[in-house]
């Protein structure tokens, strides 16, 4: 599902967005090695090192002392733990701004909207999306909300508001998904591939739709285009092993699932992703369905 919340500069508070340059600190090897900044873990989807780096920075008495910056620091907090799926631990941080800052920003209800719908808290999706600010982001949550709420009226409503943009497109192309319409959200995705070449992350998307409209060679010729570029996609990676599954049987599935073995050091079935652990039991026929 698409909401696009994106990277946002804050319009009260527009510093730059790394925070503080990388540290230079001595080293045995290297006497001026370079410490990665905040934006080389964003940059490499390393958002557990991201949140590393960013309590060890406002646990800096200069960092401490600048109430922008500090804000500055628990929005990237919040953001990092969305990316992880962290959506409680998110709204904490989120929270911690609308109890702190006198004049909070208005953009913080759609990031809060966005996190209690990963949490499946509809109506209080619903609730702070009408206290953001309107425009496009707040119109694509309400559309996906009215969605959950079952509220036809108001989802027809959305719909027509909905614009040429990529962000628009790929939020009526995951409604078209969460529907069943697989083929039109496959041909809206491959629109957007079309202007967008270099956007290889929307092979994932179109390979999905394929493996739900059961054309699964073709879904695993999209996802070894991207696989090609991110070996390491666990989101590829399943989809990849689902698709062996419906073409051969559960040991060919279980037999791409290796490589994620192989990248954490933990054997197959003890990887810690809710959907690995619930595909290896399909792919084992029920074996530890219950644990």
């Amino acid at each position: 599902i698409e909401f696009t919340v994106g990277i946002m500069l804050f319009p009260k508070r527009q510093g730059g967005l790394g925070g503080r340059a990388g540290l230079i600190v001595k080293g045995a090897g290297d006497p001026r090695k370079k410490v990665p900044d905040l934006l080389d873990f964003i940059g490499n989807r390393d958002w557990s090192g991201a949140l590393g780096l960013l309590k060890f920075q406002m646990n800096m008495e200069d960092i401490q002392a600048d109430s922008s910056v500090m804000t500055e620091k628990t929005f990237w907090m919040a953001y990092c733990f969305m990316h992880l799926g962290a959506f409680q631990e998110a709204v904490d941080k989120l929270d911690e701004h609308l109890q702190q800052d006198p004049d909070p920003e208005v953009s913080v209800w759609l990031w809060k909207a966005v996190c209690k719908y990963g949490l499946g808290l509809y109506k209080e999706a619903e609730e702070c999306a009408f206290r953001g600010t309107t425009g496009q982001l707040q119109n694509r949550i309400l559309f996906h909300v009215a969605h959950r709420l079952g509220d036809e009226t108001q989802l027809m409503n959305y719909h027509q508001r909905l614009t040429s943009s990529v962000e628009d497109q790929l939020s009526l192309a995951g409604m078209h998904f969460l529907r069943g319409h697989y083929q039109e959200a496959t041909d809206l995705y491959k629109r957007v591939l079309l202007e967008q070449r270099d956007n290889t992350a929307l092979n994932i998307y179109v390979a999905l739709c394929y493996y739900k409209l059961d054309y699964y060679d073709v879904s695993l010729e999209i996802l070894s285009l991207y696989l090609s570029r991110h070996p390491d996609s666990v989101y590829a990676i399943n989809i990849k092993a689902c698709n062996h599954y419906k073409l051969y049987n559960g040991a060919a599935a279980e037999t791409e699932l290796k490589a994620l073995s192989a990248a954490t050091g933990t054997p197959i079935g003890n990887i810690d992703n809710e959907l690995i652990r619930h595909n290896v039991s399909v792919f084992r026929n029920g074996e530890n369905a219950l644990q």
